[in-house]
């Protein structure tokens, strides 16, 4: 805890405020009114020492407001006290000097109510507008603003007239704007006070406006006054729905990037090659789990690569998740082809295999997967939009992850080969395509990208046994709606049932949100039973 005399010293020395209003005589008397038994008197000191401005208040409300002013019992003087091992030291309320020491019999504290103790926050705040520090005066008007309290007006404007940042100084203004409504003495001083607040687009603002329309009739305000309220109300409540609506589809493309990692995977494995895979969440697990080792790799060998941890394990869950892909297709899935049921049950046992293996390894609790810098924080709109860094990498990421996969399959000769065999898998064999090592080079694919989704869902989720269980549904939703086989009905699929999602949520909740898109869903199959993009031509055959 700092010393009050430091704090004293530096708050009058840092205040580019003018000169003193309170003389010491003056500043003296109306602290010495702090320890009246009147409630309402000890208001009336606080506001009139926070309308003065007088650099000397602001340590005098803290300690009241902190619990160290005192009256000294030998003169009945306020003074302020510093506790010293056994004994407190008395400053002055008006030099800042220490003027005394004793112990804490000798002080008795000026008591405060919740009243008292809001009405000193406040004031505070409006004497930390005058601050060096432009994060406290930031923070000095939006509690201003919040308070609304026309007693700090003078002192704001005060304020207004020294401060050389446009961006807070546009801040006063509106804090300004908001007083003015309330307590402004002619029309046009509350005209204009509409029109500053119409210019802008919060949910504070209209809570302003707001409050104010519906105490219009009760405080008798005039006819053109209530009119342009109610006008520059509805402006910003039409502003802040656009924007509510912008936000929704931005979660919603945000939710719908992370089901299309999710299931970009399986619309290979499930989509291209037809096999119920009920062990792609487990794909998604072990890209996760991939990702943490490599990152306690990376914290206990090279400390200072750690932000680059993640860059290696994108490719180190490929390969991982690849491989486990490949081992389970030839060891389980290629004896059960053509036998969806046998397939779907066989790969249910695997996913409960891989879960518990998961837990003897690393046990059942959550890992911490850290985010790098670069994913971390936010890029925050003046209109309340919140855009988070790691979701817009996620959705960069995802489109990255589909149009590499989109190149494979269509310019490559394992694409080709690929497509091919799931096709028409007897005339891939006759001309020399060996059709069991693409069926594991696909499935393993498959189960790679899902790694890769892993990657990516361990810098938003919990690394668990059960993450993967998390996505497995809506993964097959994603890639049934979308049309199976169809890579880029599977991105629609994503997007569609992500947004759709996210503007079902404030109304229905998220539980019955998807409950909702999955009836949509399964009237959508009946009307479409090959989803929105059907394969055509002899895919079709296949």
């Amino acid at each position: 805890m700092f010393a009050v005399a430091a704090i004293f010293a530096v708050l009058v020395l840092a205040s580019p405020q003018p000169a003193q209003a309170f003389s010491d005589e003056e500043l003296r008397n109306v602290t010495e009114q702090l320890n009246d038994k009147s409630s309402t008197k000890k208001l009336e000191a606080i506001e009139a020492m926070a309308a003065d401005g007088d650099p000397r208040v602001a340590p005098i409300l803290n300690a009241m407001l902190e619990g160290n002013l005192f009256v000294r019992a030998s003169d009945e003087h306020v003074v302020i006290g510093e506790k010293k091992g056994k004994v407190w030291n008395h400053i002055d309320v008006v030099s800042g000097e220490v003027v005394g020491e004793s112990g804490s019999k000798e002080l008795d504290k000026i008591k405060i109510n919740n009243r008292l103790r809001g009405a000193l926050r406040d004031a505070l705040a409006a004497l930390n507008l005058f601050s060096q520090d432009i994060g406290i005066r930031t923070a000095a008007v939006e509690q201003v603003m919040d308070a609304r309290d026309p007693s700090m007006l003078p002192l704001l404007i005060r304020a207004i007239e020294r401060e050389e940042d446009a961006t807070l100084l546009a801040r006063m203004e509106l804090a300004r704007a908001t007083m003015a409504l309330a307590a402004g003495e002619t029309t046009e001083e509350r005209l204009t006070a509409i029109e500053v607040l119409a210019s802008e687009t919060t949910p504070q603002i209209r809570a302003v406006l707001s409050q104010f329309v519906a105490s219009a009739e009760a405080e008798s305000y005039q006819p053109e006054v209530v009119a342009a309220a109610k006008d520059a109300l509805a402006d910003v409540e039409g502003r802040l729905s656009m924007w509510q609506t912008l936000g929704d589809v931005y979660r919603g493309i945000s939710l719908g990037s992370v089901l299309l990692l999710a299931a970009v995977g399986l619309a290979i494995t499930f989509g291209v090659m037809g096999v119920i895979n009920m062990a792609h969440g487990e794909m998604i697990m072990i890209g996760a789990y991939t990702t943490f080792v490599v990152q306690q790799i990376f914290s206990s060998v090279i400390p200072s690569g750690s932000p680059w941890s993640l860059a290696i394990a994108v490719p180190a869950a490929f390969v991982v998740a690849g491989l486990v892909g490949i081992v389970i297709e030839r060891c389980v899935i290629r004896f059960l082809y053509g036998r969806p049921l046998e397939t779907l049950l066989a790969t249910w046992g695997v996913s409960l295999v891989l879960q518990q293996a998961i837990r003897s390894i690393f046990g059942a609790t959550n890992q911490q997967v850290t985010a790098p810098d670069f994913m971390s924080g936010a890029l925050e709109l003046s209109n309340g939009l919140v855009l988070t860094y790691n979701r817009l990498w996620i959705i960069l990421f995802s489109l990255i992850v589909v149009g590499g996969i989109a190149i494979v399959l269509r310019y490559t000769a394992f694409g080709l080969q690929m497509r091919a065999v799931t096709q028409n898998r007897r005339m891939a064999g006759s001309v020399g395509i060996r059709t069991g090592y693409v069926d594991a080079l696909t499935f393993g694919l498959g189960s790679g990208i899902a790694g890769i989704a892993g990657v990516a869902l361990s810098q938003i989720s919990n690394v668990s046994p059960n993450l993967g269980q998390t996505y497995i549904i809506d993964s097959f939703m994603v890639v049934v709606f979308g049309g199976v086989g169809n890579l880029w009905g599977t991105v629609l699929g994503a997007f569609s049932l992500g947004i759709v999602n996210k503007f079902l949520e404030p109304v229905a909740g998220a539980v019955l949100a998807k409950i909702f898109v999955l009836i949509a869903l399964i009237l959508f199959i009946q009307k479409r039973p090959k989803g929105l993009f059907a394969l055509k031509g002899r895919a079709v055959e296949a």
